[in-house]
């Protein structure tokens, strides 16, 4: 067992929270408390009903999830809000939300789990927000090799918009959604692109532009920071973790 203020000032800690501006509305940290002890972590991308529910039937009492309980002005108590709230109480479910900070972060962020995971080596970050660069930049591979490891990282949701160069020299990585990338490729370098997804004039887009293109899912490739971090916990505070999750083709 752990006491929950250890495990969020470790979560604080560890992903710079304070540090990274989020879009408005957007909530870091914890979002939801419970009684103060903790015996297992669980990591999710979203904070919807059905992943608290399943945590909950799992035991599972900190939560770490990607995009969180809050995003807009506050609403009143009721409908799914208030089951997810019950939900929480019932379970002695803590919540914990890091959205922008898990995206960015060097060591444990999605961006640079993903670039790990594909065996690809990070030159630099660029893409900023508010003062933060969030996508990895990195050091190019031949195409069919790319493809072949993104296939097997994302088999349900893997997608190839291949109009750029075969041997790209430099390839880009932002998780979730990749539309604000695309107009700043050429800026970085770069004409192949790793993402979630992408709007459908996008598509067009590569065409013009001779850009290589892998929308794989934004469900997919969101949930390596939350794993990395409760991963990371586990560890550090000896206690066991799950990724709680349902496949998302989205």
């Amino acid at each position: 067992m752990a006491s929950l203020q250890e495990l969020v000032a470790y979560c604080d800690g560890r992903t710079a929270q304070t540090d990274v501006t989020d879009f408005p509305g957007a909530v870091n940290g914890l979002q939801f408390e419970n009684n103060g002890n903790v015996t297992k972590i669980g990591a999710a991308v979203d904070a919807g009903l059905r992943v608290f529910e399943e945590a909950a039937r799992r035991g599972i009492d900190f939560l770490i999830v990607h995009h969180g309980m809050f995003w807009q002005a506050q609403h009143p108590v009721t409908g799914t809000i208030y089951k997810k709230f019950k939900t929480c109480f019932d379970a002695n479910l803590a919540v914990y939300g890091s959205h922008l900070p898990l995206d960015a972060h060097r060591e444990i962020g999605n961006n640079a789990v993903l670039a790990k995971h594909l065996g690809l080596e990070i030159l630099e970050w660029g893409l900023e927000f508010n003062g933060t660069a969030f996508a990895a930049i990195c050091r190019g591979i031949p195409r069919t090799q790319l493809s072949k490891k993104l296939k097997a990282l994302f088999p349900k949701t893997f997608k190839a918009i291949e109009c750029g160069s075969e041997n790209p020299e430099r390839i880009a990585i932002l998780s979730g959604s990749g539309n604000a990338a695309i107009p700043s490729l050429k800026q970085l370098r770069c004409d192949t692109l790793i993402t979630g997804e992408i709007k459908e004039e996008n598509f067009v887009k590569a065409q013009d532009e001779n850009f290589n293109l892998y929308p794989c899912g934004h469900y997919a490739t969101e949930a390596s920071g939350v794993s990395a971090l409760a991963a990371e916990l586990s560890e550090k505070f000896s206690l066991p973790w799950e990724f709680v999750g349902f496949e998302n083709p989205l």
